[in-house]
């Protein structure tokens, strides 16, 4: 893992690719830094609630994340150096977390750095250290969790281009999932119908990673018959359930706790969780094609 790791990380930095993501992202949040906690335009007033520059610079995620994942592993299977990697004694976890962690590692630098802005704001005042820190964890473990989910879609690929539209197109949506989910019908029969037809997608989606027929029919039938099974003993299960499930689903809305200063332990694992869910199918996707 270690070797691979530091391939990674040495790869970002000879290739300019991790000094343009810490040099954009750094110069955008310091315009919004500049903007909210130092000289903001009149009649606006300076704040020293550091938290609302993290909470409105959380969509850099969307915008950058994915030329930062896009290549992780669809280069490797477009140059076909990935057989060097399936081949290797090294475990397809070892593969996985050498390459996450390479990525983690550059936006730590960037978080290392902004860190480092509630200490300029002491010399203007007293800043509230407690909320400031707290956005900041959140931010990191948000930042993660969208690596993880660029990092499972890279290796679905063996194009850059289309690993980058396809991940800002899945961060897009996450990043207005409520907003999206709120606008959908609320009744119950619309609800199963959205489960339904979201249930065989995921179920598509399995069966790209296993190319296991039976399985793939298991779980879908499995899961329509439940859905199914629910709603006709107890219809009113669905009502408003879709708003429910994707506010409960929502990456961003999960932040908002962390930007009241609220270190909610049910956040914290949320997040470690899709960190864990999406480095384990990524994990999959390469056992898949070792065996194959």
């Amino acid at each position: 893992m270690l070797a691979i790791y530091k391939k990674e990380l040495r790869s970002y930095f000879t290739s300019l690719i991790g000094y343009v993501f810490i040099a954009i992202f750094l110069f955008i949040f310091g315009i919004f830094f500049y903007l909210y906690n130092l000289h903001p335009i009149p009649p606006a007033m300076p704040t020293a609630n550091f938290e609302y520059t993290v909470a409105n610079v959380s969509f850099l995620f969307v915008l950058l994340v994915p030329l930062l994942t896009m290549r992780l592993m669809a280069e490797e299977n477009k140059q076909k150096t990935d057989q060097l990697l399936l081949t290797s004694p090294i475990t397809a976890g070892d593969i996985v977390m050498g390459k996450f962690l390479a990525v983690f590692t550059i936006l730590a630098i960037v978080i290392a750095i902004i860190s480092t802005y509630p200490l300029i704001m002491t010399r203007y005042g007293n800043v509230p250290y407690a909320t400031s820190y707290a956005s900041i964890i959140g931010f990191l473990l948000l930042g993660g969790a969208y690596l993880a989910m660029g990092l499972f879609l890279s290796s679905l690929t063996d194009s850059q281009v289309v690993a980058a539209v396809i991940t800002f197109i899945v961060f897009f949506f996450t990043l207005f999932m409520e907003g999206i989910a709120s606008s959908i019908p609320t009744n119950h029969r619309t609800a199963l119908i959205f489960f339904i037809v979201l249930w065989l997608i995921i179920c598509l989606v399995l069966w790209n990673m296993m190319r296991n027929l039976t399985i793939t029919l298991g779980a879908a039938i499995i899961g329509i018959a439940t859905m199914t099974g629910l709603y006709m003993y107890k219809p009113t299960l669905y009502d408003g359930a879709i708003v429910k499930v994707f506010s409960w689903l929502s990456a961003t809305a999960r932040f908002n706790n962390f930007y009241m200063g609220i270190l909610d332990l049910a956040d914290i694992i949320y997040y470690l969780s899709i960190i864990f869910v999406f480095l384990f199918l990524s994990t999959q996707v390469i056992k898949k094609k070792r065996w194959s």
